[in-house]
């Protein structure tokens, strides 16, 4: 069987083994705005999870310099599906980065101008920041790395362990020039929103937290374990910034991957809102952000779950699928929702040992001129970054 079925747009490495380099989640772009410069993180294994010990060096791919992998940061806090939150800095994208590293018996964050090499580190890890590059979003690492290996980090206790939805802990908002911070939105909160029998007995945390494209609102997935012990029940809010009008945009039991079109509408991979638990219906979903309102976006064409992201002009929206059964391959896609048109781009093993919290989902991410897309992949035996060529794409 082979690794890559034949692409039907120009695909090439841009990073080599035998380290293994990726850059993590779906919804930022490794890009700068030139467009020659590519963020990654570099690591020696690939076939276990981090141990507090564990360092990956942190660096920028000149594209025009045979690819060349320039380092200039560690990070001790960092997980396989996520990375550091390695990310190019707005609103110019360019010269200065922010990651999490990890400090004595805290997690914090490094804003870093590459050219000057000056560092400022921040009191809280980040998730995202908002457009202006004024704020940005945080959670609880330590609590995802007990309720969601392969996302949380290694090497800090989680202090509200012993409680089910704590009070002190959920979604914080943090200054990005002074470090000043507050929680905006509390696990407690969230559990008292639109309640559910199920919730009984059962720890809750939050995760992937999004700001939307004009920075007043976030998303977040509010989830808790079923009472099962199998899996987890997530349930997707929006809120503004500080915290206040938080709305339950899809109450019913599932909502996967997300991404925001525009201010007010959100498309995510997720159950149907008024589909019954006997006869669940999932697809991909576009919300109105604050109401009952949604439309099914490619019912036909768009049948399992993914890492989606709208194009830079909100034409396309970029996406892959898990391994398939039969071949344990992964594909790449494009989708215009205007024509009811799907592209595939790509089909790529996902061999042994790279399943469950290691795995290395394709989390395919635009160049901010939309002609390419990169993602992480490991068809050619070690874990490596990706660029496909859409310049030709019509």
């Amino acid at each position: 069987m082979s690794s890559q079925d034949a692409a039907l747009f120009p695909v090439r490495a841009v990073t080599r083994g035998p380290a293994h380099h990726w850059f993590g989640y779906y919804e930022k772009s490794p890009w700068d705005a030139t467009g020659r410069w590519m963020l990654a993180m570099e690591v020696g294994f690939a076939d276990r999870a981090p141990t507090p010990e564990d360092r990956i060096r942190l660096g920028r791919i000149d594209l025009e310099n045979d690819n060349r992998f320039e380092p200039f940061a560690e990070s001790a806090s960092w997980a396989w599906q996520t990375g550091c939150m390695l990310q190019w800095m707005p609103p110019a994208f360019e010269r200065t980065v922010a990651y999490n590293v990890r400090e004595g018996d805290r997690f914090a964050a490094v804003v870093h101008d590459l050219d000057s090499g000056e560092k400022r580190t921040l009191p809280r890890p980040i998730f995202c920041v908002t457009p202006d590059g004024r704020t940005a979003l945080s959670l609880s690492f330590e609590r995802l790395q007990v309720t969601r290996p392969g996302y949380g980090y290694a090497g800090v206790a989680d202090k509200f362990a012993g409680e089910l939805a704590p009070e002190l802990d959920g979604v914080w908002r943090m200054d990005m020039e002074t470090g000043e911070s507050e929680l905006v939105l509390s696990l407690a909160a969230l559990a008292t929103a639109e309640p559910r029998d199920d919730m009984a007995g059962m720890p809750q945390w939050v995760n992937h937290v999004q700001i939307n494209t004009d920075g007043t609102r976030f998303g977040v997935l509010h989830r808790y374990r079923r009472p099962s012990g199998r899996g987890c029940v997530t349930r997707l809010f929006t809120a503004n910034l500080d915290g206040s009008d938080v709305y339950c945009l899809n109450p019913n039991r599932m909502t996967s991957h997300y991404d925001w079109r525009d201010a007010g509408m959100l498309l995510a991979w997720a159950r149907t809102p008024d589909s019954s638990v006997d006869a669940p219906e999932q697809h991909y979903i576009l919300f109105r952000d604050r109401t009952r309102e949604y439309e099914v976006i490619g019912a036909d064409e768009l049948t399992s779950d993914g890492h989606c992201s709208y194009s830079p002009d909100r034409r396309w929206i970029l996406s892959d699928t898990y391994p398939d059964k039969r071949d344990s391959k992964r594909t790449l896609f494009l989708y215009d929702p205007a024509a009811s048109r799907r592209v595939k781009l790509g089909r790529f093993l996902a061999p042994e040992p790279y399943v469950g919290d290691l795995r290395c989902d394709l989390h395919p991410r635009w160049r901010r001129d939309g002609k390419a897309a990169s993602f992480d992949s490991v068809h050619d035996g070690t874990r490596q970054l990706y660029v496909a060529d859409l310049a030709g794409l019509e």
